[in-house]
């Protein structure tokens, strides 16, 4: 045999050890992945009942020393938690993507994921840039979730991407962001990804953005109060009023709970941050997300002036003069108009979708 033939020879044994080689590490990293969601049990399933009984028993004993954190119907849950879902359950969840003022980028997982392994995410899915981002998620089971569950197991999942705020329309940033933290998650659980064309994204948050826009408004009134004021007798005579807590500054409720305008420090601090004395509060209505009120303008003027007069203050208008007497009607009728905008936009005043818009 000449050096060549040996040569190839042995070539082709080489090659046929690597295609035996690569064979069996595709069927061990396939064996892996089926075992890590089918894992094997110690009882053999052809065994009668008198084994089977053995092990449930032996299983019993197990769970109750062990538990797995957040799996189990009786663990401890935090006040004002929602309560979890029962697995298996046929009721969907109300809330959806809104498609209106949303975009989806759906992920399908190849094999279902349980939700106790995607909850590690979920913080780096509540936004991107100054959009905000819903998860949505359906089961194995084909069952809409508004929330991942710890208990459940999903088939896909949907990140609902906001279009347009009062930072501006979605922009390519954001949204490879977003598609960026959708491709993370398949690599991470075996999932495909699918999601709308960007130029088509950016165009629709663009439209979304110049709507707003021309309907985004908001009316203020001034409290002067001369000299500082202690904020703690500030605060207390704003309780009384009718105030109640909202962050940094308090709102005004209507029948329902929603926020109908609002009182500010003029500084921006919290009404109990410091002990420096208070000179000028702002009344604020923001008009797309207070709920549509006849007067809703006049409403925050009676408020101020009982306001003025228990802090001996002065009612000013955000030019800093004095409301003339009949300004308020005047501009309540301005309002209702706006109020009719919003509504033909699809941005009814006081909604979840405006209010989500015009944050």
């Amino acid at each position: 045999m000449s050096d060549l033939q040996i040569g190839l020879i042995a070539l082709g044994v080489l090659l046929i050890l690597l295609v035996l080689g690569f064979n069996w590490w595709q069927d061990r990293r396939v064996r892996r992945k089926m075992q890590s969601h089918f894992p094997t049990s110690e009882q053999d399933p052809l065994l009668g009942g008198s084994a089977a009984a053995g092990a449930a028993a032996t299983a019993s004993g197990a769970a109750s020393s062990r538990r797995e954190p957040g799996m189990g119907g009786d663990a401890p849950r935090k006040e004002g938690q929602p309560a979890p879902v029962d697995p298996g359950s046929d009721a969907d969840d109300a809330e959806e993507p809104d498609p209106a003022c949303e975009v989806v980028i759906e992920i399908n997982f190849a094999e279902p994921v349980r939700g106790a392994d995607l909850l590690p995410y979920m913080q780096s899915l509540r936004h991107v840039g100054r959009k905000p981002m819903r998860v949505f998620a359906e089961t194995d089971q084909r069952r809409h979730r508004a929330r991942v569950h710890a208990g459940e197991t999903y088939a896909s999942m949907q990140l609902a991407v906001l279009l347009a705020n009062r930072s501006g329309p979605l922009t390519a940033i954001e949204w490879s962001q977003a598609w960026a933290r959708a491709q993370d998650m398949a690599e991470r659980f075996d999932a495909t990804i699918e999601g709308p064309d960007q130029q088509a994204v950016l165009e629709q948050g663009a439209r979304l953005d110049d709507t707003c826009a021309a309907l985004d408004t908001q009316v203020g009134l001034t409290l002067m109060l001369g000299s500082g004021q202690p904020a703690a007798e500030v605060l207390s005579v704003a309780r009384d009023t009718g105030f109640v807590a909202d962050g940094s500054r308090l709102a005004w409720p209507a029948e329902n709970g929603a926020t109908r305008f609002t009182l500010s420090r003029a500084d921006g601090a919290a009404f109990d941050a410091g002990m420096g004395g208070i000179e000028r509060l702002y009344l604020l209505l923001d008009v797309p997300c207070a709920p549509a009120d006849s007067r809703a303008f006049g409403r925050m003027v009676d408020v101020g002036r009982d306001l003025a007069a228990r802090l001996r203050a002065e009612l000013v208008d955000d030019q800093g003069k004095p409301l003339a007497d009949g300004s308020e009607t005047v501009i309540d009728e301005r309002l209702q108009v706006l109020f009719e905008q919003l509504e033909q936009a699809g941005l009814p005043a006081g909604s979840e979708r405006a209010q989500r818009v015009f944050a």
